[in-house]
């Protein structure tokens, strides 16, 4: 008997503000199945419309009717699992969808805890696997010192304090979302991949092939590798317990808990005198110049753990590569057959929300020969979930979206904005894009 394929896969990407949720459908000739990837957004979303998430997890259950194929968490950044959490009630979004009982939940490899630190895992991760793990609950310590010292942050930090906030919060381990993925899926479908791996995917999506690109692990990529001989784990280690120890004898006089050591209650308390205010405003510029670079660097190494899967429904492709930037991207894009694939994409999930960094110029945007300034048939598709006004500056060339890849993206595919009003479908207090793809 012929496996059965899919004749077509709907994709619907809902308006969550700054984050990521889509819901792809396959829809067979006896049967639907759907695949959720990511379900967050953070911050709190500037339109009305957006981040209703106890509402949309609803409309995901109402449409798969109660039964999710998969689920996909590419990465722990809350704008991509915030929507997973669950409540002490059990109302919350995450029990609205873990109610969906997926079949398959899958997470990067960072994720297996157990298998990446305590024992050497079922693919044999080597030491430096391990210490990039380690890393990361390292630098979920330091975000929690740094939030608690921004509670009173010195004047004149303005934007740095929003940056710093959002990067701080964004990136923090999302204790009640983690743990219902762990065990939102029976074991058998707990699967934590890196580049090559099997996704799992393939056995819940007849006729559809599932590659993983990445994340690589340490030993495959060496981008990866020298960001870590840089960022050695003994740095997040020592950086994580410094903070924890400076906020600890600090607290109480402005520089601990409560605040910042150059903090306004550390004035107050002090009294600086003029002849010192120099002083003091330098070391705090030097004070929010170290903290920006550190939690910029903290965000792009998780955004290095993001799982990029490329479906292969017949000759359709789509790529969706959650937030990988520039080095998570270098492993897979060293493969020819993997250069091969990637320029027949017919549909792009843009990157990290329009960040530059996230969609290679060259390596992979110039690759996809499907690109067209003109409207036809077979053009590439590009979804963008996005917000404007949370993520870097424009005067420092890091906003997000960036103008520069807007432009190419308007000019070049057909692209699909949850943040163009107009292009929206609301019901039921939900907002989301729609899209088919014929295979």
């Amino acid at each position: 008997m012929a496996t059965e394929k899919p004749t077509s896969v709907r994709i619907r990407c809902y308006d969550v503000g700054f984050g990521d949720c889509f819901l792809l459908t396959f829809a067979y000739p006896s049967r639907e199945r759907h695949v959720l990837i990511d379900f967050g957004s953070f911050p709190k979303p500037k339109r009305k419309s957006a981040g209703n998430m106890a509402a949309i997890a609803r409309h995901i259950h109402a449409t798969c009717k109660g039964k999710l194929t998969a689920v996909v968490a590419t990465h722990r950044h809350a704008d991509h699992i915030s929507g997973f959490a669950t409540t002490k009630k059990g109302d919350g979004s995450g029990d609205i969808i873990r109610a969906c009982e997926p079949d398959v939940v899958v997470q990067p490899w960072t994720e297996k805890l157990d298998a990446a630190v305590d024992s050497p895992g079922p693919h044999g991760f080597l030491a430096a696997d391990r210490a990039h793990v380690a890393a990361l609950a390292d630098m979920d310590r330091f975000r929690q010192s740094l939030l608690r010292r921004l509670a009173d942050p010195p004047r004149g930090w303005g934007s740095a304090v929003r940056e710093l906030g959002f990067l701080g919060e964004d990136g923090l381990r999302n204790a009640a979302a983690v743990k219902n993925l762990e065990s939102m899926a029976p074991p058998k479908g707990r699967r934590y991949v890196f580049c090559g791996a099997e996704s799992g995917l393939g056995a819940v999506l007849p006729g559809v092939g599932v590659r993983v690109l990445g994340p690589p692990t340490i030993s495959q990529s060496a981008a990866i590798e020298a960001q870590r001989k840089r960022d050695d784990a003994e740095f997040w280690h020592i950086l994580a317990a410094t903070a924890e120890g400076g906020a600890g004898a600090a607290a109480g006089d402005g520089g601990g808990a409560g605040g910042s050591p150059f903090g306004a209650r550390y004035r107050r308390k002090t009294g600086i005198p003029g002849f010192a205010r120099w002083t003091v405003s330098h070391a705090d510029k030097l004070l929010r110049q170290e903290l920006l670079s550190i939690v910029r660097r903290m965000d792009e190494y998780l955004n290095n753990t993001s799982v990029i899967l490329l479906f292969e429904i017949g000759r359709r492709k789509l790529l969706f590569p959650g937030d990988a930037q520039i080095e998570s991207w270098s492993y897979a894009l060293s493969k020819p057959e993997i250069q091969t694939l990637l320029a027949g994409v017919d549909v792009y999930k843009v990157g990290h929300h329009g960040s530059l960094n996230a969609t290679p110029k060259a390596r992979l945007w110039g690759r996809f020969r499907k690109r067209n300034r003109k409207e036809t048939p077979g053009r590439l598709v590009t979804f963008l979930s996005t917000e404007s006004g949370h993520h870097g500056t424009a005067k420092s060339h890091t906003e997000v979206p960036r103008a520069t890849l807007l432009k190419a993206l308007e000019s070049e595919s057909r692209l699909f904005r949850t943040d163009v009003a107009k292009q929206l479908t609301k019901k039921k207090g939900v907002a989301f894009i729609e899209h088919v793809v014929k295979v």
